[in-house]
């Protein structure tokens, strides 16, 4: 293992122990005061601790030595954190009435030997690093990269067309300086892509140069290289201002390219963009990995960014041949199968192909031996394997991740090959773990959502699914990114996956992820942390998993809920979404530490009354969708029958879907709706069977809500009107999402007020000619996402010109006496998919279609033969006005039509 990237995983074990042990002598006011002492020495010690890491990690040149080190401080961080859950487990158990205890004595010895081990340690290592230091001062190139040296010659393999799109940018004859920013993983080819670009171009300038920005080079490094390369006398000793003055005088009145490879500090950019002159219609080039630096950048239309993407699978294809079978450029009938799965796993990454490309050239070309390397190759990716490179190329980008985001990015490692993880179940299992730190002024949820953009932005996550909104619905790691992370979240007891094959498990294993048919965990795990199941067979968990905090086992075959789980007393995080289980037990109250409960899509309706004893808890997630084929019904979302106390739990950020009524109603669940009115951190709230006179409960209840974001309410029936005009005083200001599912006597005027809405969607509203919800939409200036759905019974919907400015999806359904949609030119720019549904009167495709040069999908769901057949290939009437739509579908009684 690279010990600098053990010492990273040390480096956060110390960071978010110190989080929890200052949480712990904050909120455990009642410790005694030698207990109180040990646990304030402790935290200074592994705050000194932290700091030397931190200064290792900058040092780099690693050794032996350096390695056991960090491991002991790796086991004594976790060590400390055991004693810690163990103090809050036993405060659990004596409130259970447990005689098991651990003493107060032993956690003072527990937590005093820590400190003297961690003393000791830190003495040996402050003379390990002044000799480290002494030695590295003779080597201050430390160059993070080894891609050039790897990859720096790649064959120019489908990168033309963003090549030529590039140099096109380049010689465009705009009077000022622009800059881009080639951005994309390690190992993509921005380097490759850039230098054909350089080649293309540089003549077309009067001056030229290509420098490389590693992370080990500073401001003045860069300046001087700059200077010097452009040939003008430096003096010694240089300094940052005059190199800036030199610079800037001997590019003035001159058109020039100038190319950042590699840059990965910010403050670098600054300093030369300083020193560049405006105008003359310049450019400057930079490539990173680092897309947070870009964005951060980009503060005008002067600076753009180019993503580079993989390649296509024909081309990644095309590229393996090339190396793998020189000779011809053809792969052999006998490997065609297994080279296909060594190339799903490069997914289209040009480093990953070339290398086992050319590794494979030399290995015999039998179908036993290409098999042996394709079941090996996350040995071979190892640090003393035949795939090491790439290895060190892929490492980078995690050897630069701030402490906080290193465990948050090894967690990725927990999830099987192939199956993306929900953009907010991660977040939410994160901030289970104790890995997002609370900021002012943000939730947790928020921070959450932070901490994963900058993964994403810096090519480390990548975003597999995209919502309606732009936002991930679903993160991944590159699969070779991931077979690097899993003998490192293995050997540094971050994870230990079970995928078949027999993996042995520890007593001091932490987090287990069963990926496997059928597991029965039978030897006792005191440690285990976190435990997950992905298998589709029974996994059986015993009672030996005191510490757990995270259990998530959803879409296992449950039929019933396990007991077990309730003696779990620390635990966070339960999901059993997907599962069979009817109901949940009274006992579920002894979880005082939950914050996550997910019983989506089971047959739970009902929750105890003893989940009000769940005073942390922030998401109660109870509902299935019963889907059907065809129309939706109107219930189509079962929610759950809540204590009418329900309102107590004041931590709460979403809570969904909970029932409004119930066959013995008197006021009691009229009170439940006026109690939400405590719920004042919710950030999503989602009601169900809401009666017509509770409406004006529900609107006050919301008015006190000042952060809701995600609002659904649904009816008690299609025949009873939802009635939320009593809202208008006091709209919910940060509403991002609405969903009203239930007849409006007429359209909310509040709703036009929601500058922040992105999505509404309306069913069985049946407002009419003259509460035409078009109207009030017209003018949201951030709506992207518009659905109705037997909402509306006029038969025009006319869409004027300039509006809808952002709109980028609507869905018209079941709108029966709809005979015209019209279109003026102008309106909609953005629309990029267009659903028409059940519209029996429409005759044809809305008028000015043709205009809306965006749409990228039009989708077609029973419509009537007429307005199909006029939009036929070879003879359709209105073919013309939908020729420039790539993607047309036509779905009739589960039959599939073509028609793009």
């Amino acid at each position: 293992m690279d010990p600098e990237i053990g010492g990273g995983i040390a480096g956060s074990a110390v960071t978010f122990l110190l989080v929890k042990l200052d949480a712990f002598a904050t909120r455990e006011w009642n410790l005694q005061e030698n207990i109180r002492r040990a646990v304030l020495n402790l935290g200074r010690e592994l705050r000194s601790i932290e700091a030397l890491l931190r200064d290792a990690a900058s040092k780099k040149d690693p050794d032996h030595q350096f390695t056991v080190w960090i491991q002991n401080v790796r086991d004594q961080a976790y060590a400390i954190e055991d004693v810690l859950d163990l103090f809050k487990l036993d405060q659990e158990s004596i409130w259970r009435r447990f005689k098991r205890r651990h003493s107060i004595n032993n956690l003072i010895q527990d937590i005093e030997e820590s400190l003297q081990s961690i003393q000791r340690t830190k003495e040996r290592y402050q003379t390990m690093t002044f000799t480290r230091i002494r030695s590295a001062s003779n080597n201050t190139d430390h160059h993070v990269r080894v891609e050039p040296a790897v990859n720096g010659n790649l064959d120019p393999v489908g990168i033309e067309e963003p090549t030529e799109k590039l140099a096109s940018w380049a010689r465009e004859g705009n009077q000022r300086l622009e800059v881009m920013f080639v951005v994309g993983m390690a190992g993509l080819g921005k380097t490759t892509l850039v230098r054909s670009v350089y080649e293309k171009v540089k003549q077309d300038f009067d001056c030229h140069v290509w420098i490389t920005a590693s992370k080990s080079k500073t401001k003045l490094d860069i300046l001087t290289l700059l200077v010097g390369k452009f040939g003008c006398p430096i003096t010694l000793p240089a300094d940052v201002v005059g190199l800036t003055r030199k610079l800037r005088k001997h590019l003035l009145n001159k058109r020039y390219v100038i190319v950042l490879d590699d840059l990965w500090v910010k403050e670098v950019w600054e300093s030369v963009k300083l020193a560049l002159p405006d105008g003359r219609n310049s450019r400057i080039i930079i490539t990173t990995r680092r897309g947070d630096i870009a964005n951060s950048c980009r503060d005008g239309d002067s600076i753009d960014i180019h993503k580079i993407q993989p390649l296509s699978p024909e081309w990644a294809a095309h590229l393996f041949c090339l190396k793998a079978f020189s000779r011809n450029g053809r792969c052999p009938s006998g490997l065609e199968e297994v080279s296909k799965s060594i190339l799903q796993k490069c997914d289209g990454l040009p480093l990953g192909i070339i290398q086992i490309g050319r590794l494979l050239s030399i290995k015999p070309r039998t179908r036993n031996q290409w098999k042996i390397f394709h079941d090996g190759l996350e040995s071979e990716l190892r640090s003393n394997g035949e795939l090491s490179d790439i290895v060190k190329v892929l490492s980078a980008s995690y050897k630069d991740l701030p402490y906080h985001l290193r465990y948050c990015f090894l967690y990725m490692s927990i999830f099987p090959e192939n199956n993306p993880v929900k953009r907010r179940r991660l977040v939410r299992l994160w901030i289970a773990e104790g890995f997002v730190i609370e900021k002012s002024g943000r939730t947790l949820e928020e921070v959450g959502e932070e901490y994963l953009k900058e993964l994403i932005d810096r090519n480390l996550v990548k975003a597999n699914e995209l919502d309606f909104d732009g936002l991930p619905k679903s993160v991944g790691v590159h699969s070779l990114m991931l077979k690097m992370i899993l003998p490192l979240s293995h050997e540094e007891n971050f994870c230990t996956v079970c995928s078949g094959a027999g993996r042995n498990l520890t007593e001091n294993t932490r987090r287990l992820s069963i990926q496997m048919e059928d597991f029965n965990v039978s030897q006792d795990l005191p440690h285990v942390r976190s435990f997950f199941s992905f298998g589709i067979g029974k996994v059986k968990i015993g009672s030996n998993f005191k510490l757990v905090k995270v259990l998530d086992i959803q879409g296992t075959p449950l039929e019933e809920f396990p007991n077990v789980i309730t003696d779990l007393l620390l635990l966070r995080y339960l999901s059993l979404r997907n599962t069979n289980i009817k109901s949940i037990p009274r006992s579920l109250g002894d979880l005082r530490h939950l914050e996550t409960l997910d019983l989506k899509q089971t047959m739970v309706t009902k929750v105890p009354k003893s989940v009000l004893q769940l005073e942390k808890l922030r998401n109660l997630l109870v509902y299935r969708y019963n889907y059907m084929e065809g129309v939706p019904p109107f219930d189509i979302v079962q929610g759950f029958k809540a204590p009418k106390k329900i309102t107590e739990l004041k931590n709460l950020q979403k809570l969904s879907f909970v029932k409004a009524s119930v066959q013995s109603r008197l006021s009691r669940q009229l009170r439940m709706i006026q109690g939400l009115e405590n719920l004042t951190q919710l950030r999503k709230l989602g009601v169900i069977e809401l009666a017509k006179e509770d409406g004006a409960s529900l609107c006050h209840s919301i008015g006190k809500m000042p952060n809701l974001h995600s609002l659904s309410v649904t009816s008690l029936s299609m025949e009873v009107p939802i009635e939320l005009d009593a809202m208008a005083n006091n709209p919910p200001a940060l509403l991002q999402r609405l969903y009203l599912k239930g007849p409006l006597l007429k359209f909310p005027s509040w709703i036009s007020s929601l500058h922040d809405l992105v999505r509404i969607r309306l069913k069985w509203s049946s407002l009419s000619l003259a509460e035409n919800p078009i109207a009030a939409l017209q003018n949201l200036p951030y709506l992207v996402e518009l659905q109705l759905l037997d909402a509306y019974t006029g038969t025009q919907l006319e869409f004027k010109s300039g509006k809808f400015r952002q709109l980028k999806i609507l869905d018209l359904q079941q709108l029966e006496r709809l005979n015209s949609i019209v279109m003026e030119e102008g309106t909609l720019p953005c629309l990029q998919k267009l659903i028409i549904s059940h519209c029996s009167k429409l005759g044809h495709v809305p008028r000015g279609i043709d205009k809306l040069s965006h749409l990228q999908m039009l989708l077609l769901y029973d419509m009537p033969d007429p307005f199909v057949t006029r939009l036929r290939r070879n003879g359709g009437r209105l073919r013309r006005l939908v020729q420039h739509i790539p993607c047309i579908h036509s779905f009739k009684q589960r039959q599939f039509e073509d028609l793009s």
